[in-house]
């Protein structure tokens, strides 16, 4: 459990015990600024809307992406529904191929009443060819995901994930695997820092492989700013990203959320 996708429950007050699923009361925990995914769901009821703006460069390219935008509705206990909204590629220096990346909904399931120190879920979802090809790549390409986390105690934690990316149209490469492992910490009572190594290994072709290190700073318990800077470990990743972003929590208004049963 983590008060931004890089914490643990245990590193947040004021959050849910691990092996539990949030509720309205739970700070808000999200699928950003690194690539690993928080273990958790938004709380039933709620809507999160999370967003981010980034550049890169590979040699002489430099270019960026925004606005990153992943909508996450909380539609039953432990269960979510999500969908990444298309982003634009753009350009600022050099060669790059420049559109908008395809829409992509999910469906994010949290295990519940795992032993206190762990969180898991299980994440299912597919890139729908709405994009621009030389961005996205061709046809329908559906994933698996396993985000996981994991309390140490004293302000520290770790969490990771598994990800297999499909691409059946794809005539180069049609399975691409992604593994990230992060290091994260509380530093205070809003603030939380991390470090995470990020590989990402196809079928065919050549690896990529970055060094993650941001942060994410609670406004409030419904609010969070993060920043995070990326460096490539080797030629086929790029030089660096940087990004910065923005999330925000709506609680108890799509109507699932569980009421207090009323006696008489």
């Amino acid at each position: 459990m983590r008060c931004v996708s890089l914490l643990t429950v245990a590193l947040c007050s004021g959050m849910v015990q691990a092996g539990e699923c949030p509720s309205p009361q739970s700070e808000i925990a999200t699928d950003r600024p690194d690539v690993t995914n928080s273990s958790l769901v938004v709380p039933d009821g709620s809507i999160q809307i999370e967003n981010g703006v980034n550049t890169s460069g590979q040699s002489r390219a430099k270019g960026f992406d925004s606005s990153n935008t992943r909508l996450r509705f909380g539609v039953a206990p432990c269960l979510e529904v999500l969908v990444d909204v298309p982003s634009y590629v753009g350009r600022l220096t050099g060669a790059i191929d420049t559109g908008f990346t395809n829409v992509s909904p999910g469906v994010k399931w949290q295990v519940s009443g795992l032993p206190e120190p762990a969180n898991l879920s299980v994440v299912f979802g597919a890139s729908l060819p709405t994009g621009t090809p030389a961005i996205t790549g061709p046809g329908f390409q559906p994933y698996l995901q396993l985000p996981w986390s994991y309390e140490l105690g004293g302000g520290w934690g770790i969490s990771g994930m598994f990800t297999s990316f499909f691409r059946p149209s794809d005539p180069t490469s049609h399975q691409t695997s992604e593994a990230t492992f992060v290091i994260e910490r509380k530093v205070s009572e809003k603030l939380a820092l991390f470090a995470e190594y990020v590989s990402d290994t196809p079928s065919r072709g050549a690896s990529t492989a970055l060094l993650n290190v941001g942060g994410g700073y609670l406004l409030n318990r419904t609010e969070q700013i993060d920043f995070h800077l990326a460096f490539g470990l080797n030629r086929n990743s790029p030089d660096y990203i940087i990004g910065v972003g923005y999330s925000y929590r709506w609680d108890n208004v799509l109507g699932t959320a569980t009421r207090p049963r009323l006696w008489h």
